[in-house]
């Protein structure tokens, strides 16, 4: 074979080459079978042979306004005629603009931003600069929470997909997550876990705090299982971290941007992080790009200190101007209001199917960010598929998400908590649709139901 070979691309080559030549994430490659994909289209993308599947999870919760959105389409290919690559030194349009609109749309006094290739680099650089500007070293994080595949970010991560990594980085401590259906402290009241403060300070007066240079959180929890935490629980955090010098880091990789009916979760509880760290829905995964923006002080201390951070493709002018683009989509096309809206219209159908449906344990979201829980028993709240290291996708959960792609709905899952997470331009009918699918195969769970 040659460079200069033309042989068709069918779906069997694609496969074929795809097996033979690509290492695909997380997975053990010889037990993989991956759909060859064509094309998409809105809250769709098919297959070679024209089948079509509901995207019910925006791919990697990052296709916020789906596939192939033309006007976003149409930005990177002028954004490519103009301009498709000055390195980060110059002072360059599109990624100005973008860092102007960030500073307008996110809360509080948050002003600066660093752009990345993605939320992993970002939340790289966000403890390196928290560790330069306090002195300190330790970072608070916790169990339940993924901030990316790169070696520092897999440190902060709590996630089983940590053990092949370690050891990782120095200095990070770990806290336990407001999981209210499952609270690690047996949910006294007040619970020190699940009000956040207590149970940090505690940790603190473990560890120093005037060792502590930041505490970053997802303020929903994503992958690891769609938790949002009860009121008064960030402002908690904000309290203490204020008390002691120590910066708050919110990872919004995720939640921001409209995912959770708001352009970012922290919004819902009028708390403000030191610094906050967002891709995916920054720009709908386009062009890789995560952005590390910081708040007015330590804009004011990056002015007469070093930065010691960089990348070849910081501020990547395609990414930046699909960046651009996407805001301007979402305000132009009330994305934010339809996530609500269709939010809404999720949440009643699955309380619905609640009631008919005795392995639904728990249902939580807000916006179009949703997990569902699935048990073996509603009273002892037993797993319906145990936590370990194997990964998301263990049967009979597997089963279930595979009887759902056969009836054209794709969706996943992490252990047993299906993830809900369709692109935010979804309409009523395609809610209804994936609400009809599910309803059939959760007849597979219910099937291990022990009540």
């Amino acid at each position: 074979m040659t460079i200069t070979e033309t042989q068709a691309w069918t779906a069997q080559r694609v496969k074929a080459v795809d097996k033979e030549y690509v290492i695909h994430s997380w997975s053990v490659q010889g037990a993989l079978d991956p759909i060859p994909v064509a094309g998409g289209s809105g809250s769709w993308f098919w297959d070679y042979d024209g089948r079509k599947y509901l995207d019910f999870q925006s791919q990697l919760v990052n296709l916020n306004l789906g596939h192939q959105h033309p006007r976003l389409v149409e930005a990177i290919r002028a954004q490519a005629e103009e301009l498709c690559y000055i390195g980060p030194g110059f002072a360059e349009r599109s990624r100005a603009e973008l860092a102007e609109m960030i500073a307008g749309l996110t809360p509080g006094d948050l002003k600066m931003s660093f752009f990345t290739t993605g939320g992993a680099a970002a939340n790289e650089n966000a403890v390196r600069l928290a560790r330069h500007v306090t002195g300190r070293h330790k970072i608070v994080a916790r169990y339940r929470s993924y901030h990316g595949a790169t070696a520092g970010a897999m440190s902060l991560t709590g996630d089983p997909r940590r053990w092949a990594a370690e050891p990782g980085i120095s200095g990070v401590v770990r806290m336990l997550d407001p999981y209210t259906y499952r609270c690690p402290a047996g949910h006294p009241d007040p619970c020190p876990v699940c009000s956040g403060g207590p149970h940090l300070e505690e940790i603190l007066q473990y560890e120093n705090p005037e060792t502590v240079a930041a505490v970053i959180v997802e303020p929903v929890t994503g992958t690891n299982g769609l938790l949002y935490p009860p009121d008064g629980y960030l402002r908690s955090l904000r309290e203490v971290c204020d008390r002691h010098g120590i910066l708050l880091i919110f990872d919004e990789v995720m939640a921001g941007f409209g995912r959770t009916g708001e352009w970012f979760a922290c919004n819902h509880w009028d708390v403000v992080p030191d610094i906050l760290i967002t891709a995916k829905g920054l720009n709908s995964g386009y062009v890789p790009l995560g952005a590390m923006t910081v708040s007015a002080r330590i804009s004011e201390w990056l002015k007469d200190n070093m930065f010691w951070g960089g990348m070849t493709y910081a501020g990547h002018p395609l990414a930046c101007a699909s960046g651009v683009a996407s805001l301007r989509i979402m305000e132009d096309e009330g994305v934010v209001q339809n996530s609500r809206a269709m939010g809404e219209r999720l949440g009643a159908g699955l309380a619905k199917l609640a009631e008919r449906h005795p392995s639904i344990g728990d249902i939580r979201g807000r916006g179009l960010f949703y997990g569902v829980e699935l048990v073996k028993n509603r009273a002892t709240r037993e797993p319906l598929v145990p936590f370990n290291a194997k990964g998301a996708a263990a049967a009979p959960v597997s089963r279930l998400l595979k009887a759902a792609m056969e009836r054209g709905v794709y969706l996943t899952a992490n252990f047993n908590v299906l993830r809900l997470t369709p692109p935010l331009v979804i309409n009523a009918g395609e809610i209804d649709l994936a609400l009809g699918v599910l309803d059939e195969v959760l007849s597979l769970a219910d099937d291990h139901y022990q009540g």
